[in-house]
């Protein structure tokens, strides 16, 4: 059976490898991924002792008290934005994740040399309860980590918080020869962590001062998703992928 590899890492990874690349100030070399549906899919609910499936949550009774279930029609915003719009799009925003046809990996790691000679170890599992980013930097003078945890967007059918919205997020730095410490930060407004207000000025206001260059560009667009792209066929051919290869990132360095 042919598989659908690799969304995630464009659909969902695209946007923490845009970090690294902006964290590090520097671009992908080489990228070797792996990854399997581990939870989701038929297969894998029948394993857990899951016996009644359905294709939808809408319309359909088996869906009544699944947990994992969306129903919509419970949600105004969800109603009109999606199950009242399914005529002009036929998407189906509550569709099971146990269904026939499920392929898509759920649980994916990743192996990234970048040009600067940093190495990332990158883990992505699409199904555990907590939403959010563990992140640490080990380098010459000690380690940094960073812990987001995100509000839960959609629990149940109801909205709870706006998305990207967080729980708590803690910076502690581990100095080689020293005690470790928490690091003060003021996060912005609005969603994650004041960057969906930041990006709306940029497209639809007046942008503000930007002195970290954080504002993406094309370029920038380009090289996150490159990642994903790369981690894709790497698991498709099982072997690893240089940026070289794409014919987009030669153009891009002869600017």
């Amino acid at each position: 059976e042919k598989r659908n590899s690799g969304g995630l890492l464009v659909h969902k990874s695209t946007h923490h490898f845009d970090l690294m690349n902006f964290w590090l100030g520097s671009y992908p070399q080489r990228v070797y991924a792996e990854g399997a549906l581990r939870f989701y899919g038929r297969e894998n609910a029948e394993k857990r002792g899951v016996s009644h499936f359905y294709p939808r949550a809408h319309g359909y009774a088996a869906a009544k008290d699944d947990p994992f279930a969306l129903h919509m029609e419970e949600s105004a915003q969800l109603k009109a934005l999606y199950l009242d719009a399914e005529h002009e799009d036929s998407y189906f925003r509550d569709q099971s994740v146990f269904g026939d046809g499920i392929t898509i990996e759920d649980t994916l790691s990743v192996l990234v040399k970048y040009q600067n000679q940093t190495q990332l170890t990158y883990s992505l599992n699409a199904y555990l309860p907590q939403e959010g980013l563990n992140v640490v930097f080990n380098g010459s003078r000690g380690r940094l980590e960073m812990k987001l945890v995100e509000n839960s967007y959609v629990n149940g059918g109801g909205l709870r918080e706006a998305e990207g919205s967080l729980d708590r997020c803690d910076i502690t730095v581990y100095p080689m020869f020293a005690a470790p410490w928490k690091a003060d930060f003021t996060l912005g407004e609005g969603g994650h962590g004041g960057g969906d207000n930041a990006m709306l000025a940029d497209l639809f206001g007046e942008p503000g001062d930007d002195p970290l260059q954080r504002a993406a560009d094309h370029r920038a667009g380009a090289m996150s998703i490159l990642t994903g792209i790369a981690g894709n066929i790497s698991m498709q051919q099982q072997r690893p992928v240089n940026f070289s290869e794409f014919e987009l990132v030669r153009r891009l360095a002869g600017r």
